[in-house]
């Protein structure tokens, strides 16, 4: 039996390398508009997200919009829709996407306390069923296709 990796390779799905941080938080690196920034890989995230303090980083114009964001440490957040993005994991590419921008203050909050540096953003279900996500835990690879 071939092994996971050689299978995903021939279905031509793309390998993302993620860390497991002190928080066992999965991070990885992605670009969004050509810029590279940290992303939590949160499968229980309905949508991907970017925080208010990254829309200058990533060049984003983000739209109000009336619905309210919660978490599991915060509800009924303000947000904003930024539309038209480009989002690159690795060589795996998406164009046209929207991200929801609301305050991560207090996921950076968290991760602070435990000395690990803030992110960006976060990577949620609406990119994991877009790219048929499977994660290998045991060798921290994201793939997509």
């Amino acid at each position: 039996m071939t092994d996971l990796k050689e299978f995903l390779a021939k279905k031509r799905y793309k390998k993302v390398k993620f860390k497991i941080l002190k928080t066992q938080h999965l991070v990885l690196k992605a670009k969004v508009n050509g810029v590279s920034g940290w992303f939590i890989l949160d499968t229980g995230a309905s949508n991907s997200c970017l925080g208010f303090k990254s829309v200058t980083k990533f060049g984003l114009s983000p739209e109000h919009t009336d619905s309210k964001a919660a978490s599991a440490s915060s509800s009924d957040m303000f947000t904003q829709l930024a539309k038209r993005n480009i989002v690159q994991l690795s060589t795996w590419k998406t164009l046209d996407f929207t991200f929801v921008v609301f305050d991560l203050t207090h996921v950076n909050a968290v991760l602070s306390n435990y000395g690990v540096a803030p992110i960006d953003g976060i990577i949620g279900a609406d990119i994991l069923l877009k790219g048929k996500a499977i994660i290998d835990y045991t060798n921290h690879y994201l793939y997509l296709i």
